[in-house]
Parts: structure tokens; C-alpha cells; sequence
């Protein structure tokens, strides 16, 4: 499998995605989907961004929400600011979390649609 690599100047403003894994030293704002790879936020990235991967890997500083189907790691210097949805979590001793964590157990985010109503309109 191959491995993308963005550098510690390069700066991205709007949507990242693509379906490799992908480390990220620099700067990304916006959207970031590696729904089917490992997503890894190195120690010089910041992050300011809705996050979704299959696994997400945190060195460096997320601002936005987070949503891996199998797991997310923040490291000892990690930091994430933002609501975490994953089966496993792991927060390293060290690392800031400052959010709320939703392990669903089916590894699928739940669908915000708003429930049917039942009854019949009169």
C-alpha cells in the first residue's frame, strides 16, 4: 500500500481526501476523509478540520471532530480539541483531550438523520 506524505510548509485550505495513508506534518483547514486508511497528524501539524479515517494517529494538533471506524490514538504530545467517535480510543499519559468521546460499537458513525415521524398528520 502506498504512503502520501504532506510536508511542514505546505498549507491546505478546504477538502483533503484521497484513498491512501497519508501523514500530515503541515497545515490543513476544512475537511480531511481517508475513510478506508490510516490518517496520521505528525508532531508539526495543525489541524484545524472535521477528521474521518479509518484509523487516526495524533502527534501533533487537531481543532475539530474526529471519526475513525477502527481506532483513535492520541500520542504523549498529541492534542485534540473536539468530540472523538471511534470504537477504541487510546489517550496516551501527556496528551490533551479536551471533547467528548462516542465509542460506538458497530464502528459506524450514527447517521444524523431525524427519526420518521409515526403518526398521521390531521
Amino acid at each position: 500500500m502506498t504512503m502520501g506524505n504532506i510536508g511542514k510548509s505546505v498549507i491546505i485550505k478546504g477538502e483533503l481526501s484521497g484513498s491512501e495513508d497519508l501523514t500530515i506534518e503541515g497545515q490543513v483547514e476544512g475537511k480531511i476523509e481517508l475513510n478506508n486508511n490510516v490518517l496520521t497528524i505528525g508532531t508539526n501539524a495543525k489541524i484545524k478540520a472535521q477528521v474521518f479515517a479509518k484509523v487516526i494517529v495524533v502527534l501533533g494538533e487537531v481543532t475539530g471532530n474526529i471519526t475513525a471506524s477502527e481506532k483513535v490514538d492520541i500520542r504523549d504530545n498529541g492534542s485534540v480539541d473536539g468530540d472523538i467517535t471511534s470504537p477504541k480510543v487510546a489517550i496516551a499519559e501527556g496528551a490533551h483531550f479536551r471533547g467528548a468521546i462516542d465509542m460506538n460499537r458497530g464502528g459506524v458513525p450514527k447517521a444524523a438523520a431525524k427519526p420518521e415521524a409515526t403518526s398521521p398528520k390531521a
